[in-house]
């Protein structure tokens, strides 16, 4: 289903019934991203969103992480969600992170998996500005499938590369069927450089949060951890067996984590 905003319109779907959640996928993803999760769980209602630049969103202006966040409340509203549990993966962690600064009203927790608050110092993020400019430039240059085949290859998507031969198709499907100039201004527009640095606004974060990482990701786990102990109330759990994408590695255990949690959390209300 479509909601539309004055540029253009956001694609979201909802599953089932029950406790909302709402789930950002990452980079190269789309709503697809949850298919497991959206038919695995009870008990909740799950809404998925595609993000600018992603799956069939389609916006004639880029979006700055801010901006992203301002239409989702727009969409949250929209859909009155006033009290709604939001997760997010990767770059949709990052998103999520950055609407629980800018708009927590409406939050009940965060689920963060596999996310960072951005990069502290300018310098860090004008190398990370530069480093995905390039990485746009070359996703426009060499086209999609050029870009998934590189994309497939590097060191942080290693662990699934033991994953089913179905699951690798399926996720390489979904890869395929993004828009190269959409990736491309995601990059520029809502890139870890580009984005506000959180890292400071972390204590001031009054919800429960649950951080999840998967073991073989180690730059995570030593993200994670750091982060931790900056949140007001905050749980980490590491899936030993699993690298970046928890969600995608090992579903059961993160459909069960993340359902225990919610429901924890709600009940506690």
């Amino acid at each position: 289903m479509y909601i539309s905003l004055e540029d253009g319109h956001y694609w979201y779907e909802i599953h089932g019934q029950g406790i909302p959640v709402v789930l950002l996928h990452g980079f190269t993803g789309s709503t697809e991203t949850w298919n497991h999760f959206c038919h695995s769980v009870e008990g909740l209602k799950v809404i998925t969103i595609d993000l600018p630049g992603h799956g069939k969103t389609k916006l004639k202006n880029p979006r700055l992480m801010e901006d992203c966040c301002k239409d989702l409340d727009t969409i949250f509203e929209t859909l009155e969600l006033d009290s709604f549990h939001l997760l997010g993966y990767s770059m949709g962690g990052r998103t999520a992170l950055s609407y629980a600064c800018l708009y927590p009203r409406r939050l009940q927790s965060l689920i963060l998996e596999s996310a960072s608050p951005g990069l502290l110092s300018n310098e860090e993020r004008t190398n990370r500005m530069e480093k995905d400019g390039r990485l746009a430039e070359k996703l426009e240059k060499v086209g999609i499938e050029s870009f998934v085949d590189f994309w497939e290859d590097i060191p942080l998507f290693a662990t699934q590369k033991s994953l089913p031969q179905s699951v690798r198709k399926a996720i390489r499907k979904e890869r395929l069927n993004q828009d190269a100039f959409g990736l491309a201004s995601s990059l520029r527009y809502m890139g870890t450089g580009k984005q506000p640095s959180w890292w400071n606004h972390l204590s001031s974060i009054q919800l429960p949060v649950f951080l999840l990482t998967g073991g073989k990701d180690e730059k995570f786990v030593r993200i994670n951890k750091k982060m931790q102990k900056l949140f007001f109330s905050c749980k980490l759990k590491v899936c030993e067996n699993a690298g970046h994408a928890v969600h995608v590695e090992n579903p059961q255990i993160f459909d069960k984590l993340v359902t225990e949690f919610v429901k924890e959390v709600h009940n506690s209300r």
